[in-house]
């Protein structure tokens, strides 16, 4: 019986990231302090984008629309504050191209007096841990290196012994051919590469683990899932500090399904606001707002039926993903922001606007 890939992947990590990779010896603490993120006041206009996935054409684009970028993709938004809510990964081609550009503005925003606040989704936290259920063929290829089939053979060299090491172990028998023709479909080129980008010290992964899960900005809190009732009485800034401590460890939280960065009742994965759930009615999101401190919530991760930005609740938990990627996965999507002006909500989609609660509200 030979192991599973996944199995030994987890041993390869920390082995073939070629010293790229820092294993760090246990989880740091999650100091949790008062947090710029989770104390915004503003007169500036807010603008918030949901899910990208990859598709990063309609992201640009709904940027010029929203007044943020020109086309020549460089910050306009002069005050501006830019919430995106995560999930800028996966599915789509061009989540690279995508990542990219969010950076960048990062630091255009700040020298124009504005701000960008890229906050965390349950697709980058899936890439951070290198599960790749996802992953399309074009974000491989969007990393492939120039020795990708070289990097790739070095891979198998250590793969394929710490196998062959296991199975003798075990007393069990070693199929190294099916356990190559496994190891190249579950790598193709530009894999391995992507796996060193988003470790710990790698490019991208050290930038996401300095992201927050959150932010609230006058009193409206922006996540990506949505914030349970057994999660809200963390507050903003514990919620953040718990994520990035998470997110610091060598591998997966030692309990998944309960840890606030892979659990179903989690920030980043939690859809009770918005599916309908007969736990969550009017009272259950009034208890949750006041435990934040907060008039409403903001949140991406799951599509309303026809595509639309949605609120729900008395106005009070608004849906901003609208499938922007659109094609076989969300058909009907299509690229949209919200924008927060003078109290006013409104929903920006290419073209056309429409407001969603009117100043006062």
């Amino acid at each position: 019986m030979t192991p599973t890939l996944p199995r030994v992947a987890r041993a390869f990590a920390a082995a073939i990231l070629l010293a790229a990779t820092l294993v760090l010896a246990g989880p740091p603490a999650a100091a949790v302090q008062k947090s710029a993120s989770c104390e915004v006041e503003t007169t500036a206009r807010v603008v918030a984008v949901g899910d990208v996935h990859g598709a990063y054409d309609k992201f640009q684009a709904i940027l010029r629309e929203a007044g943020v970028i020109d086309n020549r993709r460089r910050w306009i938004g002069g005050r501006t504050i830019l919430v995106q809510t995560g999930d800028i990964l996966d599915r789509g081609p061009d989540s690279r191209e995508a990542l990219d550009l969010l950076r960048r503005l990062e630091p255009e925003a700040e020298r124009a007096g504005g701000k960008v606040y890229a906050l965390l989704g349950n697709h980058e936290v899936m890439r951070m841990l290198n599960q790749r259920d996802y992953i399309s063929a074009g974000e491989f290829e969007e990393f492939k290196s120039f020795d990708a089939e070289g990097l790739r053979e070095a891979a198998w060299e250590i793969v394929v012994k710490q196998a062959a090491e296991q199975t003798r172990k075990a007393g069990q028998d070693f199929d190294e051919r099916a356990f190559r023709k496994k190891f190249l479909q579950d790598n193709p080129p530009g894999a391995i590469e992507m796996q060193i980008a988003f470790a710990p010290t790698g490019d991208y992964g050290k930038w996401l683990r300095e992201r927050n899960a959150m932010v609230k900005i006058n009193g409206v809190v922006f996540l990506h899932g949505g914030i349970s009732p057994s999660v809200a009485p963390l507050g903003c800034a514990a919620i953040n500090a718990q994520v990035r401590a998470e997110l610091k460890l060598p591998g997966p939280p030692p309990e998944p399904e309960k840890a606030l960065s892979t659990g179903p009742d989690g920030p980043l994965w939690y859809r009770g606001l918005v599916d309908g759930s007969a736990a969550i009615g009017q009272a259950e999101v009034d208890a949750i707002l006041k435990q934040l401190d907060a008039r409403a919530i903001v949140v991406g991760h799951t599509q309303p039926p026809d595509f639309k930005m949605r609120t729900t609740f008395d106005g009070k938990v608004i849906q901003i993903d609208t499938g922007m990627l659109g094609g076989t996965f969300f058909p009907g999507g299509m690229p949209s922001a919200l924008e927060i002006a003078g109290g006013t909500f409104t929903a920006i989609y290419e073209g056309r606007r429409e407001v969603l609660l009117p100043s006062g509200r």
